[in-house]
């Protein structure tokens, strides 16, 4: 909720983007969380970037779609970034690139990546605020 509203306060037009990355990031202890959250925020902006150059030229091109994913997976790999920085970053070129809307895919993709950033910073936040226990299996103790 609290992402929702911080998306909703900045005047994001889809803020349930927040929301949905909270939650994911959520699903993490801190110590979790904090390392691959970097990732995270790392693959959004490649992806978001990549889609917002791609979308400006060809929006909604199946196949420069799928040349786009394998060139973000080379330069994940380039830059030794972990899968889940490549699976955001094909997430956000997906939903840049592929989705029409009226506006430019430059402003779609900084929304983007704003709306995903509320989103692992206010999970982040939840997460060290009230911290999941870890659990310990019966019998051993």
């Amino acid at each position: 909720m609290i992402s929702l509203l911080v998306a909703r306060l900045f005047g994001l037009p889809e803020s349930y983007w927040a929301s949905i990355t909270t939650l994911i990031v959520m699903q993490s202890t801190l110590g979790a969380a904090l390392s691959i959250s970097g990732q995270r925020f790392a693959g959004t902006a490649i992806g978001a970037a990549c889609g917002g150059l791609a979308g400006s030229y060809f929006p909604g091109n199946v196949a420069v779609f799928g040349v786009g994913v394998f060139l973000i997976g080379v330069l994940c790999a380039a830059l030794r970034l972990e899968r889940s920085a490549y699976r955001y970053a094909s997430i956000a070129l997906a939903i840049v690139m592929l989705i029409q809307r009226s506006q430019s895919h430059w402003v779609i993709a900084a929304h983007r990546f704003l709306e995903v950033s509320i989103g692992i910073a206010v999970g982040l936040a939840v997460t060290a605020l009230w911290p999941e226990r870890e659990r310990v299996p019966k019998g051993a103790a």
